[in-house]
Protein backbone atom coordinates (compact mmCIF):
# COMPACT_ATOMS: atom_id res chain seq x y z
CA UNK A 1 0.00 0.00 0.00
CA UNK A 2 0.86 3.46 -1.04
CA UNK A 3 1.98 5.43 2.16
CA UNK A 4 2.31 9.09 2.93
CA UNK A 5 5.77 10.65 3.78
CA UNK A 6 6.27 11.90 7.05
CA UNK A 7 7.84 15.07 7.91
CA UNK A 8 8.21 15.01 11.30
CA UNK A 9 11.57 15.65 12.24
CA UNK A 10 10.46 14.52 15.80
CA UNK A 11 9.36 11.19 14.47
CA UNK A 12 12.18 10.89 11.85
CA UNK A 13 14.73 11.25 14.72
CA UNK A 14 13.54 8.38 16.53
CA UNK A 15 16.45 5.27 16.06
CA UNK A 16 13.93 2.50 14.38
CA UNK A 17 13.51 -1.14 16.35
CA UNK A 18 15.00 -4.17 14.99
CA UNK A 19 12.50 -5.58 12.55
CA UNK A 20 11.30 -9.29 12.62
CA UNK A 21 10.08 -11.41 9.91
CA UNK A 22 6.39 -10.04 10.87
CA UNK A 23 7.03 -6.94 9.64
CA UNK A 24 7.09 -8.17 5.72
CA UNK A 25 4.13 -5.71 4.99
CA UNK A 26 5.86 -2.76 5.93
CA UNK A 27 8.29 -3.59 3.57
CA UNK A 28 5.66 -3.98 1.02
CA UNK A 29 4.47 -0.76 2.03
CA UNK A 30 8.23 0.86 1.50
CA UNK A 31 8.54 -0.74 -2.09
CA UNK A 32 4.72 0.02 -3.17
CA UNK A 33 5.64 3.43 -1.70
CA UNK A 34 9.28 4.07 -3.22
CA UNK A 35 7.56 2.87 -7.04
CA UNK A 36 5.12 5.44 -6.43
CA UNK A 37 7.45 8.31 -6.37
CA UNK A 38 9.13 9.82 -9.39
CA UNK A 39 13.11 9.87 -9.22
CA UNK A 40 13.03 8.31 -5.71
CA UNK A 41 16.49 5.80 -5.24
CA UNK A 42 15.47 4.67 -1.81
CA UNK A 43 12.91 4.95 1.41
CA UNK A 44 13.66 3.72 4.99
CA UNK A 45 10.61 3.03 7.34
CA UNK A 46 10.55 5.78 9.22
CA UNK A 47 9.50 8.08 6.10
CA UNK A 48 6.26 6.20 5.91
CA UNK A 49 5.58 6.41 9.97
CA UNK A 50 7.10 2.84 11.01
CA UNK A 51 9.60 2.69 13.28
CA UNK A 52 11.67 -0.17 11.97
CA UNK A 53 14.20 -0.97 10.52
CA UNK A 54 13.53 -1.53 7.25
CA UNK A 55 15.10 0.29 3.68
CA UNK A 56 14.38 0.24 0.01
CA UNK A 57 16.52 0.97 -2.81
CA UNK A 58 16.73 0.59 -5.98
CA UNK A 59 20.20 -1.25 -7.23
CA UNK A 60 22.23 -0.32 -10.04
CA UNK A 61 19.94 -1.93 -12.54
CA UNK A 62 17.03 -0.05 -11.03
CA UNK A 63 15.69 -3.22 -9.16
CA UNK A 64 13.93 -2.75 -6.15
CA UNK A 65 15.80 -4.12 -3.20
CA UNK A 66 15.05 -4.56 0.89
CA UNK A 67 17.27 -4.57 3.53
CA UNK A 68 15.91 -5.63 7.05
CA UNK A 69 18.39 -4.19 10.01
CA UNK A 70 21.06 -2.63 8.16
CA UNK A 71 24.25 -1.76 9.54
CA UNK A 72 27.40 -0.56 7.98
CA UNK A 73 30.51 -2.75 8.89
CA UNK A 74 33.20 -1.04 6.88
CA UNK A 75 33.56 2.18 4.76
CA UNK A 76 36.91 2.62 2.65
CA UNK A 77 37.72 6.25 0.55
CA UNK A 78 35.40 8.99 2.59
CA UNK A 79 34.84 11.71 0.77
CA UNK A 80 32.17 15.00 1.49
CA UNK A 81 29.06 15.42 -0.58
CA UNK A 82 25.61 17.44 -0.61
CA UNK A 83 22.20 14.69 -0.32
CA UNK A 84 18.56 15.92 -0.85
CA UNK A 85 16.20 13.69 1.09
CA UNK A 86 12.41 13.12 -0.04
CA UNK A 87 11.46 13.85 3.81
CA UNK A 88 13.43 17.12 4.56
CA UNK A 89 13.40 20.35 2.91
CA UNK A 90 17.45 21.20 3.60
CA UNK A 91 20.45 19.86 1.82
CA UNK A 92 23.04 17.97 4.15
CA UNK A 93 26.64 18.12 3.49
CA UNK A 94 27.60 14.83 4.91
CA UNK A 95 30.47 12.49 4.55
CA UNK A 96 30.10 9.07 2.92
CA UNK A 97 32.12 6.40 1.62
CA UNK A 98 32.47 5.08 -1.93
CA UNK A 99 33.04 1.76 -0.58
CA UNK A 100 31.15 -0.07 2.21
CA UNK A 101 30.40 -3.43 3.63
CA UNK A 102 26.99 -3.76 4.83
CA UNK A 103 25.53 -6.70 7.28
CA UNK A 104 21.42 -7.13 6.76
CA UNK A 105 18.98 -9.93 6.88
CA UNK A 106 16.76 -10.96 3.95
CA UNK A 107 13.48 -12.28 4.17
CA UNK A 108 13.40 -15.84 2.84
CA UNK A 109 10.60 -18.36 3.19
CA UNK A 110 9.26 -15.98 5.68
CA UNK A 111 12.14 -16.35 7.93
CA UNK A 112 15.46 -13.37 8.30
CA UNK A 113 18.78 -14.60 7.30
CA UNK A 114 21.43 -12.87 7.95
CA UNK A 115 23.69 -11.18 4.86
CA UNK A 116 26.66 -9.22 3.63
CA UNK A 117 26.87 -7.08 0.74
CA UNK A 118 29.87 -4.74 -0.89
CA UNK A 119 28.60 -2.16 -2.53
CA UNK A 120 30.56 0.84 -4.49
CA UNK A 121 29.20 4.70 -5.77
CA UNK A 122 25.48 5.84 -5.87
CA UNK A 123 23.93 2.30 -4.06
CA UNK A 124 26.40 2.36 -1.38
CA UNK A 125 25.76 6.38 -0.99
CA UNK A 126 22.04 5.79 -0.74
CA UNK A 127 21.88 2.57 1.46
CA UNK A 128 24.23 4.98 3.86
CA UNK A 129 21.44 7.62 3.65
CA UNK A 130 18.86 4.96 4.63
CA UNK A 131 21.06 3.33 7.67
CA UNK A 132 21.56 6.86 8.84
CA UNK A 133 17.55 7.27 8.77
CA UNK A 134 17.26 3.77 10.89
CA UNK A 135 19.92 5.65 13.39
CA UNK A 136 17.65 8.78 13.21
CA UNK A 137 19.61 10.71 12.22
CA UNK A 138 18.33 13.52 10.41
CA UNK A 139 20.71 14.06 7.36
Amino acid sequence: MIKELVHDEALLSQPCVAATAQDADVAADLLDTLASIDSAACLAANQIGAAKAIIVYLDEKENPQVMYNPKLLLGLGAFKTEEGCLTRNEVSVVTRYQRVKVAYDEMVDGALVPRKKDLTDWTAQIVQHMIDHCKGKLV
